[in-house]
């Protein structure tokens, strides 16, 4: 174990530190000669560049600073950072004293500050951004990471209040968690104004812009989780926000789902959504969103539609395939895991998701470095140093709740009935490492059952020893505590838990989540929350700037190893299959209280049907939510292998604009990370461009796998009626397999026809291009099931689009080819009623609409000499 004076930082590390932890003096025109500094190298306002320096001399406001670099920088006081706390045994120094500030006597504040430091000392415990930046820093800053507010009375004064409870929570750092299934759906009369209600996916899009509004006025970024439940009759709507651009752009999304869901889905049975009756004369009072509540107290309710579940399952898989969004949180079976179910129901989750919580309900996160609990001598775990860490670290964090200041009463209140503290890990993949123990394989489920195991036991008789000295939570009734679904587990397995709350009480109503950790991982060097590396050498955008990181365990390993390849237990986050990401959090999730912040990275070509089953996996298995990142479903990623940096103008100008981008903690798990993203620092995926010398080999070889086309092709045309219109579709072969796509949708000189013509030559240009496995088969499964603004049809004849019927096509023309040449040639007979390009003369232009650029649908029609969409009302005129 180290020791105090040998801990320092360096690189990334002590930029982060500089920049978002360490103490600062507002007034940087004090720097003076000898002061470390951040200096602001590069003024952009999205990702501006900081470097670590040391001012040398000072002439009025101009000093000169040497870098870490040793490069010598003249420029302004206005551009310095600078800190009063320069090294992390200063940081250890004040929040030990901060935490143990809180105790009932001079003794005890004296014992428990030398236990704190202790823990802090050489990072054994890290505590959350929020706790470590703002204790004895300002009256003003909160101690907490996230809050979830109350679900919006339906109406205007209601969601006004709530957008003020939300502004003023993000102004203090705090990220916020927001159910809107309290809001009436869209057309729902709204009596009062003798009007129709625009519906809860519109409220929600007031509150994404005011986060972002909120993100330009200060460095922490506003942090927004927006939730609807499974029976709300705008569910739908509020699945598929994303695909239309500029309604909800600051937010992360996650459907709240019900075991009955899940049972319709697998049962293929109907579902109902619906919504109070808005005319019963005690809604206005009692409605909160609690749908359960206002059926018990024989409320009526409305059916707006019944709907299949496969369907709205399929719809939240297939965007979360395509932008990992939205995510699932299984919210029935959290409240039956929770341990506050018979007073305080969880209604929604923090921005990332490891939090859920109930209204007014906030999450206190601190983690314990599992890196530094390696005892080398015996090859294992240093339980006994891990448990005395997990018992110091809970005190700390229920110290906390007495330390922070409270900006709304309701808080406070809420968190003195209960007491919710979060301890989480960092550091998992570094021990395991360490261990030899290959992560996500069935050795490592074994080994994540008996650490987690371990730590959920010692923090739970940590908080019962509280409860005894100090007294249990307000809310805290023994016998209903231990119905939980999460305590009867633990007592199943540690029945000393249970004998100990029985005696004792306990003065938590939890005690463990798993976050992700992404800046706290970062500064101090270690694996991020519970999640496997990214990779061992990979490339870091924020705002700090561009830096290649090293994973030091990893390099020590090659150091010591010249010329090996890495051992198989160097294991990288897209090396494992998804189905060990979900095993994996499937076997923490048994000893979490609360719940996790764990993504399931996926190849490219993962296909829907493989998401589909990976998410009824997770709720198999008893995750309380999932989230996937397939690689490349979004344009923009966070961490890369690759060096280039991103100058490109599209990429700046999506980032400015405030679009999605895809974030990851900084082990390179995709977070869904946009700008109301919680993880500290929003990163960009930049991808490599090939050298000229690249270039030329790489087009030689396209030269050389290129199938020309010869002077005459046979095949056939397929006639498919898809939401953009009647398409025709024609293919012809090469040497007896698919070699060419033409489409014809639309009128001639419209978008669709356009981007249908841009696809078939696409899909040409892959056919015709080297020898490499089946690639009809591997067109089929990147183009199957892809949707647009509607479908048609129903079952298997159901097209969801242009993509989605040229794989169609293509899957009958193979398989009439392959297994029987007779009906190849009659089948294509009566498909193919005339040439497939007369069709393209004489479509009506009725059926024939342009894509509209303001909302993406095929709704752009000509009426009154101009161009205006009949979905969103743009008109190309105006």
């Amino acid at each position: 174990m180290k020791t105090t004076e040998d801990v320092k930082l360096t690189g990334l590390s002590e930029k982060i530190f500089l920049d978002r932890y360490a103490m600062k003096n507002a007034d940087s025109s004090d720097a003076k000669v000898g002061d470390t500094v951040l200096l602001l190298t590069k003024d952009d306002p999205k990702f501006p560049a900081k470097e670590v320096g040391e001012v040398i001399s000072r002439s009025g406001q101009q000093v000169k600073v040497r870098l870490r670099s040793g490069e010598v920088v003249e420029s302004s006081v206005e551009k310095l950072t600078l800190a009063v706390e320069n090294t992390p045994q200063q940081l250890w120094d004040r929040l030990a004293g901060a935490m143990a500030s809180v105790e009932a006597s001079p003794e005890k504040r004296e014992e428990w500050t030398k236990k704190f430091r202790y823990i802090l000392d050489d990072w054994k415990l890290v505590p959350g951004g929020r706790i470590a930046a703002g204790a004895d820093a300002s009256d003003e800053l909160t101690l907490f990471n996230c809050y979830v507010i109350p679900s919006p009375k339906d109406s205007r004064g209601g969601i006004m209040s709530t957008l003020s409870e939300m502004t003023e929570i993000m102004a203090r750092g705090g990220g916020v968690g927001i159910n809107l299934s309290s809001l009436r759906p869209r057309r729902a009369v709204v009596k009062g104004v003798n009007g129709a209600s625009s519906g809860a996916v519109s409220w929600g899009g007031l509150f994404s812009y005011t986060t972002g509004l909120i993100e330009q006025g200060g460095s922490r970024r506003g942090a927004l989780m927006l939730m609807m439940n499974d029976w709300h009759p705008d569910v739908v709507d509020f699945i598929t926000v994303k695909q239309t651009m500029g309604q909800i752009t600051n937010a992360n999304l996650s459907v709240c789902v019900s075991n009955g869901f899940m049972k319709a889905v697998k049962e293929d049975l109907d579902w109902e959504l619906v919504y109070p009756d808005t005319t019963d004369p005690d809604y206005d009072d009692i409605w909160d969103g609690d749908l359960d509540k206002w059926k018990q107290l024989g409320k009526p309710v409305k059916t707006y539609r019944t709907i299949k579940a496969r369907d709205m399952w399929h719809t939240i898989i297939e965007s979360a395939w395509k932008s990992a969004e939205p995510g699932v949180v299984f919210m029935e079976y959290y409240n039956q895991m929770s341990n506050s179910w018979y007073f305080n129901p969880i209604i929604c989750t923090n921005p990332c998701g490891e939090q859920g919580l109930p209204a007014w309900g906030v999450c206190n996160l601190s983690a314990v470095n599992l890196s530094r609990f390696y005892d080398e001598d015996k090859h294992d775990v240093d339980w006994d140093e891990l448990g005395k860490v997990v018992r110091y670290s809970t005190r700390f964090l229920d110290n906390v709740i007495d330390k922070t200041p409270y900006h709304f009463e309701e808080n406070r209140i809420n968190q003195q009935n209960e007491r919710r503290v979060g301890l989480g890990t960092m550091g998992l993949a570094e021990l395991m490492i360490k261990l030899n123990i290959r992560y996500g394989s069935p050795e490592s489920l074994l080994f994540l059952d008996q650490i987690y195991g371990f730590i959920a036991k010692e923090a739970y008789l940590a908080s019962a020893d509280i409860a005894e000295e100090k007294g249990s939570f307000n809310k805290f009734d023994a016998e209903k505590y231990l119905q939980s679904g999460f305590m009867k587990n633990m007592t199943s397995v540690y029945p000393e838990v249970g004998a100990a709350i029985q005696k004792k009480g306990m003065r938590n109503v939890t005690v463990i989540t798993q976050a992700p950790t992404g800046s706290t991982g970062t500064m101090v060097g270690t694996s991020t929350g519970i999640e496997p590396y990214f990779a061992f050498e990979y490339y870091r955008q924020s705002r700090l700037g561009f830096d290649k990181q090293y994973v030091p365990i990893a390099q020590e390993w090659k150091d010591a190893h010249a010329g090996q390849d890495l051992p198989d237990y160097f294991v990288t986050a897209m090396e494992l299959s998804a189905e060990d990401h979900i095993r994996v959090q499937a076997a923490i999730q048994k000893w979490v209280d609360s719940s996790i912040s764990k993504t399931a990275n996926c190849p490219e070509d993962f296909t829907v049907e493989e998401t589909k089953r990976l998410y009824e996996l997770a709720f198999d298995l008893g995750c309380k939510g999932v989230t996937i990142y397939r690689d490349g479903s979004r344009d923009v990623q966070v961490l890369s292998t690759d060096k280039k940096e991103d100058t490109t103008a599209s990429a700046a100008a999506k980032v400015e604009r405030g679009e999605d981008t895809v974030a990851k903690t900084e082990n390179g798990t995709a977070t869904a990370a946009k700008a109301g993203e919680e993880p500290a620092d929003q990163e960009r995926f930049i991808p490599a461009t090939a050298t000229s010398s690249e270039s030329q080999v790489n087009n030689a070889v396209i030269d050389r796998q290129y199938k020309r086309r010869p002077q005459v092709l046979r095949g056939a045309t397929y006639k498919f009626n898809t939401p953009f219109g009647m398409a025709y579709i024609t293919i012809n072969d090469m040497d007896g397999s698919p070699s060419e796509v033409f489409l014809n949708v639309g009128k001639a000189g419209s978008d669709v026809f356009a981007m249908s013509e841009a696809l078939g030559r696409v899909c040409s240009l892959f056919l015709r291009y080297g020898d490499h496995g089946n690639k009809v088969q591997l067109l089929v499964k990147h183009l199957k099931g892809i949707g647009g603004s509607g479908a048609i049809g129903f079952g298997p004849n159901r097209v969801e689009s242009i993509a989605d019927a040229v794989a169609k096509a293509l899957e009958i023309h193979s398989d009439l080819a392959v297994h029987d040449a007779d009906a190849y040639v009659t089948a294509t007979q009566e498909v193919v009623a005339e040439p497939a390009a007369q069709y393209a003369v004489a479509r009506n232009s009725a059926n024939s609409l342009d894509l509209c650029p303001s909302c993406g649908s095929a709704s752009l029609i000509n009426t009154e000499g101009c161009k205006s969409c009949s979905n969103c009302g743009y008109s190309k005129c105006s």
